[in-house]
């Protein structure tokens, strides 16, 4: 990792002229650097905009985010997915309220320790909103890091993230830790792309790398190779009395743990809307989707059905479109369906 030795003076000067404009650089308060992190945790920036500014609105503090109702929180994060982000965000925050009085830590270690925050996290809103001299190394970092050092080591092992970490608190700037973390993020985001296909020509660190100069930047980083993702074939229950859809709100615990949902259940099963309690007078195939999480494919196949009556299941409840628009977070998963349930409940 000797090559990292050099690098702090060309990537700062390169951040300066290149960074992104983004609200929380703008306004990097500890509160926003540590919602923009948790927000930005597998999602890109794009999606990451709208999303902060309508959290904002709705929590533009500490105080607000430990009070919010959980529907209201799950409906602000819709859209971002991997929603135990959100739950750990609200539970950090209550920590807050409680162990320091709402002000938000500002040692390394009291940062950690809040719900949801691993070493990255809260190495970023250390160094960002504090100015700690701490590294945060996610992937984006690694995969600099192991291109810049020409280093194979599997990115994916706690030795190799150790190896980077050490590396960098040797270098990283006292007087700009905060541009030093982001810039090294910036850097990976936008020219040292994953899959062998880094734009060399621009970035600020090509003259200290070893796999531009060796011509092994597709080789580099190595990482395992991913498991196969098991496949649920699901049936999807689009299930209307007038003017309302059926909604269930999923368990407490598990896959999209507490949000609402269209009701589904695997192709194979019982035939549920009699297991129940619902007679309807014949279901209809209104067409199929596909949603990917981490290690399980979703394939469904929806059905639409008008039920005679408005009695539902304990737990369900019937949702209008300004429902589904204002109050019952849908998750990701069943946006194949959204145009079909949508064109039926008509206009509001």
């Amino acid at each position: 990792m000797d090559q990292l030795h050099d690098l702090p003076i060309p990537l700062l000067a390169w951040y300066r002229e290149n960074a992104r404009v983004l609200p929380w650089r703008s306004d990097p308060t500890p509160y926003h650097v540590w919602l923009s992190e948790i927000m930005l945790q597998q999602t890109r920036v794009a999606a990451v905009l709208d999303h902060y500014r309508r959290f904002l609105e709705a929590a533009p503090d500490i105080t607000a985010l430990a009070a919010l109702p959980q529907d209201q929180l799950m409906k602000l994060w819709q859209g971002l997915g991997y929603y135990s982000r959100a739950r750990n965000l609200q539970k950090a925050a209550k920590q807050i309220m409680e162990r320091h009085g709402g002000i938000f830590p500002n040692t390394y270690e009291d940062i950690r320790a809040l719900a949801g925050v691993g070493d990255y996290t809260a190495g970023a809103v250390a160094a960002i909103a504090f100015g700690l001299p701490v590294p945060a190394v996610d992937g984006n970092v690694l995969r600099v890091a192991a291109r810049i050092a020409g280093d194979s080591g599997d990115i994916t092992t706690p030795s190799m993230k150790k190896k980077v970490t050490k590396a960098l608190e040797a270098v990283i700037p006292l007087e700009a830790p905060g541009d030093f973390d982001q810039a090294l993020m910036e850097l990976g985001a936008t020219v040292c792309l994953p899959n062998g296909a880094p734009l060399c020509g621009r970035c600020p660190a090509a003259h200290l790398c070893r796999a531009f100069q060796e011509g092994r930047t597709g080789e580099l980083p190595v990482k395992p190779a991913k498991k196969a993702r098991r496949v649920e074939e699901r049936t999807v229950y689009l299930l209307f009395h007038r003017d309302r859809v059926a909604l269930r709100r999923r368990p407490g615990r598990g896959l999209l743990a507490g949000l609402w949902e269209y009701p589904n259940e695997l192709s194979c099963g019982p035939d549920w809307p009699a297991q129940w309690g619902l007679t309807l007078p014949a279901w209809e195939r209104a067409g199929t989707g596909i949603h990917i999480f981490t290690h399980i494919e979703w394939r469904m196949t929806a059905l639409t059905g008008e039920a005679e009556g408005p009695d539902l299941p304990e737990g369900w409840v019937w949702a209008s479109r300004a429902d589904l628009r204002d109050r019952y977070a849908i998750p990701n998963a069943f946006r194949s369906f959204e145009g079909i349930v949508l064109d039926r409940l008509g206009h509001f």
